[in-house]
């Protein structure tokens, strides 16, 4: 299959440092493990894993073009995805200053949220259109290829974000004074409104 489709490697590589360095969803990952443990994190990391290789796979089959030739809307999505990011680093920062094992009963954010929140995120849709720009290839093995691209980002994905999950709920022990609670929820509220507005601003 690598004779056919020599873009893969360098795909995966680069499935790899998008998704292991830190943005918006990797922190989020982090803040609900920290806060709720490691099985709260789960649906958030799949949500996010299953719908941007969903995107992939909708750009491929042409479905991103309206991107490149509706500026306007891009802009948009852009705007409605900081103001969501810039809500929940606000719920987060205004936490109650609990421990971690009476909090149990806090909002979460869920499958449903953490896959939202990549629809309206246009620099995911960006980065989808990028992936088959540059690695999907052309010819009648390109719709193929996309599939390929598709599956691939999501196995890579998911043990990426999972590994947030984990330094999320190891940092648990040092969590269980109040203060300390309310410390690590500003500070995580405090770089995922910077991660939203420095995407903007970039």
């Amino acid at each position: 299959m690598l004779s056919s489709f020599p873009t893969l490697l360098p795909f995966a590589l680069f499935a790899f440092v998008a998704s292991i360095t830190p943005g918006p969803t990797n922190l989020l990952v982090l803040s609900n493990s920290a806060r709720f443990g490691f099985a709260a994190a789960v649906p958030i990391i799949l949500g996010a894993c299953a719908s941007a290789a969903m995107l992939v796979l909708l750009v491929g089959t042409g479905a991103g073009s309206s991107l490149t030739t509706w500026p306007m809307l891009q802009v948009l999505m852009q705007w409605l995805g900081v103001a969501w990011l810039s809500y929940l680093a606000w719920q987060i920062f205004r936490a109650p200053a609990q421990a971690i094992s009476t909090e149990q009963t806090a909002r979460r954010l869920g499958l449903l949220g953490a896959a939202g929140l990549q629809w309206i995120n246009p620099k995911t849709w960006m980065m989808a259109l990028a992936v088959v720009s540059v690695f999907a290839g052309a010819g009648e093995q390109r719709l193929v290829h996309v599939m390929y691209l598709s599956v691939v980002f999501f196995l890579i994905s998911l043990p990426c974000l999972g590994a947030w999950a984990l330094l999320g709920a190891g940092s648990g022990r040092w969590l269980q004074s109040p203060r300390s609670m309310q410390r690590f929820n500003r500070c995580m509220g405090l770089l995922l409104l910077g991660s939203a507005w420095l995407s903007v601003l970039a």
